[in-house]
């Protein structure tokens, strides 16, 4: 089941930002996430906010089986439920003149709903937001959940990137991480992806599942270059506690992870991907040009704004953050009685902000200004470019980039920079 909500304050029911969250606001750039928070069935190394039927129907909680008598939270009304949020959004964000630079669908498995819902959610953000000329609009999606009519629909309705759920290309690999597609489906994706009209393709990969050698990891990487996708994010596989694979790593069913292994898997991933002409702009994703990168999550990369709709999803403006309820049933219930489905929200302090801008900027290939750091942090950057895992040159012209080392090593550099 989902991991537990963070603590936080009241959300007031009208969904009412501080005015310090407002200011300056047009001159951040604007993003909305739009959770769909159902699957068909539950990957076991999951705990993100999604649900399965069997989960929907065990509910959650007296609102939760409030809001399922009355048939909210299903699959059929959930396009109606968030475009009642993103009307909440324009409510709270008031005269705000900036259109949606980015929409990023995730889940949860957007494309179980009709490809006609999702575009109906992206329609409300286009009606009342509007959109940049170039706004980038994304949508997840399992290899097994769209057709090429599917994705011609989503193509026609203005979606621009699509990102496919590949994980592995080896059949025993994704046995044990529970996934149902079957190998060879998510390349045959990108082409019908391709053939639709999506020039910006992006394919998942997760390494260091237990059971998964070295020329597993290089057949998966190959499989997906051969794909011919113009971006590929590759993850290391955390056990999360409380999930499918936890349990069966702690039973002895299979071996934990090795995070020696997941180095070596880190370390081929970048010469095969550099090799095939990609680049690495963020720790975990490499683009085959730059017009390839994912600008939803640069957004979240450097502080930008974005608004989080749909159930569990996180919310940012301008230093305040929030995040809603979480079961499907309670959120469409909220939403329908006229309240912000808002279940708790914390406003950062300057030092927050500035902290969380070295963790996330550090990840990135353009590096963390060194005027972020105090005198401590700076002194431990200078060790860090001794150590070889900050980029020397990069260093002297006044930024801290991560070394090829330094990737290997990134939560510890992290570490050092923010103490």
């Amino acid at each position: 089941m989902p991991s537990a909500p963070p603590d936080g304050e009241p959300v007031p029911a009208s969904g009412a930002l501080p005015p310090s969250a407002l200011r300056g606001a047009a001159d951040r750039p604007l993003g909305f996430y739009l959770h769909v928070p159902y699957c068909a069935t539950r990957c076991g190394y999951c705990d993100f906010n999604t649900y399965t039927p069997s989960e929907l129907r065990s509910g959650q909680g007296a609102a939760a089986a409030a809001g399922a008598a009355s048939g909210t939270g299903s699959r059929e009304s959930y396009a109606a439920a968030l475009t009642e949020e993103i009307r909440l959004a324009r409510k709270v964000l008031g005269d705000d003149p900036r259109p949606a630079r980015t929409v990023f669908f995730g889940g949860g498995t957007p494309t179980l709903l009709p490809a006609g819902d999702l575009v109906r959610m992206l329609d409300a953000v286009r009606q009342e937001f509007g959109l940049a000329p170039d706004a980038e609009i994304t949508t997840e999606a399992n290899p097994e959940s769209v057709t090429p009519a599917y994705l011609a629909a989503l193509r026609r309705g203005g979606f621009t990137r699509i990102s496919f759920g590949m994980q592995s290309a080896r059949a025993h690999v994704l046995r044990v991480l529970d996934r149902a597609h079957t190998p060879g489906r998510p390349e045959e994706c990108v082409a019908e992806a391709r053939a639709a009209g999506f020039e910006h393709i992006n394919l998942d990969l997760i390494y260091g599942t237990p059971g998964e050698s070295d020329d597993d990891w290089r057949a998966s990487l190959e499989a997906a270059l051969s794909a011919g996708p113009d971006h590929i994010s590759a993850y290391s596989l955390i056990v999360e506690e409380g999930t499918r694979l936890a349990r069966r790593i702690r039973r002895g069913e299979i071996p934990p992870t090795d995070e020696d292994q997941h180095a070596d898997r880190y370390l081929i991933a970048e010469e095969m991907l550099s090799a095939a002409g990609f680049s690495w702009y963020e720790v975990s994703n490499w683009a085959a040009s730059p017009a390839g990168r994912c600008l939803h999550n640069d957004l979240y990369w450097r502080d930008a704004d974005w608004w989080g709709a749909g159930p569990g999803a996180h919310s940012h403006v301008g230093g305040t953050r929030w995040w809603n309820v979480r079961h499907p049933a309670a959120y469409a219930a909220a939403l329908a009685a006229g309240r912000s489905p808002g279940a708790g929200r914390e406003t950062l302090t300057a030092e927050d902000r500035r902290i969380e801008r070295i963790m996330l900027r550090l990840r990135l290939s353009d590096g963390c200004p060194l005027t972020l750091l105090t005198p401590a942090a700076r002194r431990a950057a200078r060790q860090a470019v001794a150590d070889g895992l900050l980029d020397p040159a990069r260093h002297a012209a006044g930024q801290a980039v991560l070394t090829l080392r330094g990737r290997l090593l990134a939560d510890a550099v992290i570490r050092d920079l923010t103490d």
